[in-house]
């Protein structure tokens, strides 16, 4: 397998993006009543990020990769809602047109968000898979760059700044888990991660109802899910890409998965302990430690990225 990204990608994204992205904090998890285990453990909260998610990261390291003429006829994409967000957010700052394809199961403050900055938002199909579809047309037919929210190189290196970050903030992290859609934030992680610390291990957490790469790694191939039972949009993909299956497969040491309402628990858990709000999804890394999901040494350092902020803890 070869890598389309390396880690000097990464470092070039850091520079790139270093005036629209906020530097999150990695933050020990103490003075809590109920801690998550009982080694150390690192939050890396993303959910403070710009937009309240890492996606940032990926979408402004790819618009402004583009050309001016690229950039003058306008961009489209197709997200669960956070990466929409984040296209609208950098093609604000680039100053260049944006149009935003949401599934119809998308909370409507996704697309309120989204439009706040500018963006056209277009509300259509039930899972992402269909979004995507109409957003691929729309790309063809008025010339607009389509920015894919987990397969394209620019934003998969993007999104990998932040375990380049969390490594020199802590630098004595052990394990790194991160949440699993369609892979382009766990692949960013993996090939930084593994670039600064080659021993380090890399775990992803999927939705039980949404396996999109689990299914995939067993079958050793792309597969497409009938159907999506989680209500984890933003973790719900019905296929993933090829490029993020040759990473995860070649770099992330496990994927486990969690159910709803483990993650709605541990959302909960990151409310009361943390005083953080973040979505279902953002909470499906603590969720698989609080579960017995992760078994790593106490002795061994831990670091969870936390991502999407929302209400699920306070629901």
């Amino acid at each position: 397998m070869v890598v389309e990204i390396q880690f000097a990608d990464i470092e070039a994204a850091a520079e790139r993006i270093s005036n629209r992205v906020r530097r999150t904090p990695c933050l020990r998890s103490r003075f809590i009543r109920n801690p998550l285990r009982a080694g150390k453990t690192m939050l890396k909260l993303e959910c403070l990020q710009v937009t309240g998610a890492f996606k940032v990261r990926g979408a402004n390291n790819a618009i402004l990769l583009m050309s001016e003429e690229e950039r003058s006829r306008g961009v489209v994409t197709a997200s669960g809602g956070n990466h929409g967000i984040a296209v609208a957010y950098a093609a604000h700052a680039s100053k260049c047109p944006a149009v935003i394809y949401l599934p119809e199961t998308s909370g409507m403050d996704k697309a309120e968000r989204a439009r706040a900055w500018g963006a056209e938002v277009i509300r259509i199909g039930e899972v992402w898979d269909d979004s995507e579809r109409a957003a691929l047309k729309r790309a063809k037919e008025d010339g607009f760059t389509y920015i894919h929210p987990f397969a394209d190189p620019a934003v998969i290196a993007g999104q990998g700044t932040i375990a380049r970050e969390m490594l020199q903030q802590s630098p004595d992290i052990d394990v790194i888990v991160a949440g699993v859609g369609g892979g382009g934030l766990i692949s960013g992680i993996a090939i930084a991660a593994k670039s600064m610390k080659p021993e380090i291990k890399v775990i992803g957490v999927e939705p039980v109802g949404a396996p999109t790469l689990s299914t995939s790694l067993a079958a050793d191939k792309v597969t497409t899910l009938e159907k999506i039972e989680s209500a984890a949009g933003t973790l719900s993909p019905k296929s993933s890409a090829q490029i993020n299956l040759d990473i995860i497969r070649e770099m992330v040491d496990e994927v486990v998965l969690v159910s709803d309402e483990q993650m709605r628990d541990a959302a909960r858990w990151l409310w009361f302990e943390m005083n953080q709000g973040v979505e279902l999804a953002g909470a499906a890394p603590l969720a698989a430690i609080r579960t017995g999901k992760i078994n790593v040494p106490d002795d061994q350092i831990v670091a969870v990225v936390v991502n999407g902020n929302g209400t699920a803890g306070i629901e």
